[in-house]
């Protein structure tokens, strides 16, 4: 089993993700550089957090162009694991993997701070380790995670059950003061069809360990570990 974590320019959560991964859920990670297509037959990609080529032109715009993401629409199209978190959110939108768009927060300005999200769907290989309703404590650090679609791609969303998460109250209400951003319906992460595929705004490597405030974001990456498990044991 193998994680591997994009760098892009501007990239600035790859190393908060590498440590995550290699330090606390002890699993073999590597760096993969946004120039090459090589993803090292690694198990399980990280598009991370940061501000990639400098957000120009908008979030995630340039960075759909790296040699990398053509390598990842292909492990994506055979099943394998994609976790974009923030920016990676937004350069999966970009890139086509995941419908809609993340635009400009509704107060107009960069919002750093815990929020609470609920699992809305916890047969995801991210979110096994959760349980349906569960709501956790994450921090946020965005100032394009608005979450918009259509209301065509809303409600196919709705009927496959690929909202991940939705902005909720410590209780679990979703409420408009719980939304930090005027993301549509409190949308905090979707997934692909296939469910392979998942974009959150919300940065799970920052609340991964006690010295951090919290450790309610360990649980997607050990969601992620117990299912590629779950795939080797089936295949052996």
């Amino acid at each position: 089993m193998k994680f591997g974590v994009i760098i892009f320019p501007g990239s600035n959560c790859d190393h908060d993700a590498f440590w995550t991964i290699q330090q606390v859920a002890k699993q073999p990670v590597t760096f993969l550089w946004h120039e090459s297509h090589d993803l090292e037959n690694c198990d399980a990609i990280i598009v991370p957090g940061g501000f990639a080529f400098g957000d120009y032109l908008r979030t995630g715009a340039i960075a759909k162009f790296s040699p990398v993401m053509e390598s990842v629409r292909r492990f994506a199209g055979s099943g394998g694991l994609v976790l974009g978190i923030c920016n990676g959110f937004q350069i999966l939108c970009e890139a086509g993997l995941l419908p809609g768009a993340l635009i400009r927060n509704i107060g107009l300005k960069y919002v750093c701070k815990a929020v609470n999200v609920r699992v809305e769907n916890a047969a995801t290989p991210f979110t096994n380790a959760c349980s349906q309703g569960q709501v956790l404590t994450i921090p946020i650090g965005h100032m394009e995670g608005n979450y918009f679609c259509d209301q065509a791609t809303l409600e196919q969303l709705r009927r496959e059950n690929r909202i991940v998460f939705r902005y909720a109250t410590a209780g679990g209400e979703i409420s408009v003061e719980a939304n930090p951003n005027g993301s549509l319906e409190n949308i905090a992460g979707i997934c692909s069809p296939g469910g392979n595929v998942v974009g959150m705004m919300p940065h799970p490597e920052r609340a991964s360990e006690p010295v951090l405030g919290g450790t309610d974001g360990i649980k997607i990456f050990q969601s992620m570990v117990g299912a590629l498990v779950t795939h080797e044991t089936s295949s052996a």
